[in-house]
């Protein structure tokens, strides 16, 4: 009985969903006040509902209801309780669910905290997002409902979930993921009812800005999250590998990013309106796309979802209606966004501009790197892949040249500049091209120039914004604090936060050497310095696997001892894989990453020794950058009252 009144609380979501929809657009189309009112009650009803569904899904994993096929399928008795409760969102049904629900916290986020905005203009935010709510919670009731039955013959236990999700990243990294990736429908919301009304001015981007910079931190953290989580999972030690599904939450990710700066500019100088629209409906556009290449079984992929082809239909009407529709009303609309603002090319604007075009181009290379293969196979090409060797070519360059762009933006004023004014950057330009020069010239391997490229920027990007914060701290009258503002602070800090991220990759991918040995009690090996010594092997049973532990300690040049790392191999008991959890010994410069592989005799075990220098640099860089936006979120905490936003909205609505 219990999974059933989940199912009604999914049905009555959905019928809040299709009342958001129409009955404040309605009323705002009207000037309706009453029906307009309803906006609010609506979306909380919508919220509830599907916060009700996503708690008696996870009430029946907690009491093993092996009736509900979701449950059976990635659950057993023998599963630790945390795992239990992550599986609410470990497959397809479950994870369609949250998605559904994270879209009504969002909603109900906005109708909490948007009560000084203009009652129109929240009214058509509210209602877009119900209709995105609506479409994918019939696609949820209709092709993957998480509360069907098995019956009359209930298995006795659950085939238990997926070992390689038996990890805590499984907590996480998903939610984070779905938070980001539904984040951006609030945006895409935004630019739908600014269309509608017919104006887009500072008002609405100062609005929008923190919701964006809100999904924008979400989406970062699910990405560094998933990031980390493959890096101490696979043992092999990757923290990035261009998979299809790494592309589709990266792809959000690059245009949300030129989202934020566009925002910037049409909040500051009230240009790239258009721009900034359409920044917003691509964003949205690809967190749909992405659904469609994760769900409908079109690419092979660890991360995909087993789905089948019908499902992917589903999805890809609904990416045609919401894409499809958008365009239209941007294409309608367009003509009456012009700004009238104007700057010269070298200019902060056109900085921006450019940027913004750059990171375009970016993403339409990832996209037909993570769609060429599956258009050439459809077309009778053949079966071909496109991996890191594309990618790194392709994107690489683009990105460099991005850093680059980022240092010289910050001396560069609105509407124009002098060209004289950037003549002190050429001693950071020289001292960040002989810093990647030195770095480059002790690659084991040989000098490259990639090394050069990624050390530099990554200099450029610290040194360019240190004498940044210098110029703002000290003027004419002395040194001053007055300048340094939260979102000044949140921009600076992100941007290092992105050096960071580029040091580390550049050092991690050039310096890192591995040695693949066997080991047994009594063995030992040498690796850039460190000697690994394999002091034994232990034995354990856990709740729902049994467990192979290498006890490995880790000696200096001087053989000092400096860590124990325990490596193991998991043998889960429902399904027989074998899962390896690595040793890793961390440190702020390098990490020793020991994985345990097959065993070769009752003894002896293939053990890979990696040392990788600067690795987590990379996630240290993706904190700042959230710490970062947060900052210039906590900068716009203000919300705008209404006297901000309900003329131009109550002038185009009249």
């Amino acid at each position: 009985m219990i999974p059933e009144i989940g199912h009604v609380f999914m049905i009555l979501g959905l019928l809040f969903a299709l009342a958001l929809s129409v009955i404040p657009m309605w009323g705002a189309a009207r000037q309706d006040a009453y029906l307009i009112s309803y906006r609010n009650p609506l979306t909380y009803g919508m919220f509830v509902s599907f916060a009700m569904a996503i708690f008696i899904l996870g009430y029946c994993f907690y009491v093993d209801d092996f009736s509900v096929a979701y449950v059976a399928g990635h659950s057993n008795s023998q599963l630790p309780l945390i795992f239990k409760l992550a599986a609410v969102w470990g497959g397809h049904e479950g994870s369609l669910l949250f998605w559904v629900f994270s879209i009504a916290i969002w909603a109900a986020a906005i109708a909490l905290l948007g009560r000084n905005l203009e009652a129109v203009y929240t009214a058509r935010v509210l209602s877009v997002l119900g209709m995105i709510t609506a479409g994918f919670a019939l696609f949820a009731l209709l092709t993957s409902n998480p509360f069907d039955r098995i019956l009359p013959e209930v298995p006795m236990d659950g085939q238990d979930l997926n070992p390689m999700l038996q990890d805590i990243g499984l907590v996480f990294h998903p939610p984070a993921l779905y938070l980001g990736y539904v984040g951006f429908s609030v945006t895409f919301a935004f630019a739908i009812a600014a269309l509608m009304s017919g104006r887009l001015d500072a008002a609405w981007a100062r609005w929008s800005r923190p919701w964006t910079l809100a999904a924008w931190i979400f989406l970062t953290a699910g990405n560094a999250l998933g990031s980390w989580w493959a890096y101490y999972e696979l043992g092999w030690g990757g923290w990035w590998f261009w998979d299809p599904v790494e592309n589709a939450s990266f792809m959000p990710w690059i245009v949300g990013t030129a989202l934020l700066h566009s925002l910037i500019v049409t909040e500051k100088r009230g240009t790239f309106r258009n721009w900034t629209i359409l920044l917003a409906i691509c964003a949205f556009s690809l967190t749909l796309l992405g659904t469609f290449i994760v769900r409908s079984g079109i690419i092979t992929s660890v991360h995909a979802f087993a789905a089948d082809p019908a499902r992917g239909m589903f999805i890809l009407a609904l990416l045609g209606l919401s894409v499809g529709g958008s365009f239209l009303l941007f294409a309608l609309r367009a003509s009456d966004l012009l700004s009238p603002a104007r700057f010269e090319l070298l200019s902060r604007e056109s900085a921006l501009l450019i940027g913004n075009v750059l990171l375009m181009i970016a993403t339409a290379s990832v996209l037909l790197g993570t769609l060429y293969p599956v258009l050439l196979d459809s077309l009778g090409g053949g079966q071909v892949s496109v991996g890191p060797p594309y990618f790194n070519a392709v994107f690489n360059p683009i990105a460099l040249t991005l850093f680059v762009l980022m240092g010289l933006t910050l001396f560069l004023r609105w509407r124009r500049t002098e060209g004289r004014s950037l003549i002190p950057l050429l001693l950071p330009a020289g001292i960040s091209l002989a810093a990647g020069i030195a770095v480059a010239s002790r690659v084991p391997s040989g000098f490259t120039l990639w090394v050069v490229a990624g050390i530099a920027t990554a200099v450029w990007l610290l040194l360019t914004h240190g004498l940044h914060l210098f110029t703002q701290l000290r003027n004419n009258d002395g040194w001053t604090l007055q300048r340094l503002n939260r979102s000044y602070m949140g921009m600076w800090i992100a941007h290092i936060g992105v050096a960071a991220s580029v040091f580390g990759a550049t050092m991690v991918s050039w310096f890192e050497t591995e040695r693949s040995v066997q080991m047994g009690p009594g063995y030992g090996a040498e690796l850039a310095g460190y000697t690994f010594v394999y002091d034994r092997t232990l034995a354990y049973e856990g709740s729902n696997y049994s467990a192979k532990q290498g006890v490995i300690r880790i000696l200096d040049s001087n053989e000092r001892h400096i860590a124990t790392v325990t490596p193991q191999r998991n043998t889960y008991h429902v399904r027989g894989n074998t899962m390896t959890k690595q040793g890793i010994d961390w440190g702020l410069t390098r990490d020793l990453y020991v994985a345990m592989g097959d065993p070769i005799d009752r003894d002896l075990y293939a053990v890979r020794l990696s040392y990788k220098p600067f690795v987590r640099w990379i996630w240290i860089g993706s904190l700042l950058m959230m710490v970062g936006a947060g900052l210039a979120i906590s900068a716009h905490a203000r919300v705008p009252t209404r006297r901000h936003v309900s003329q131009p909205v109550a002038t185009a609505a009249a």
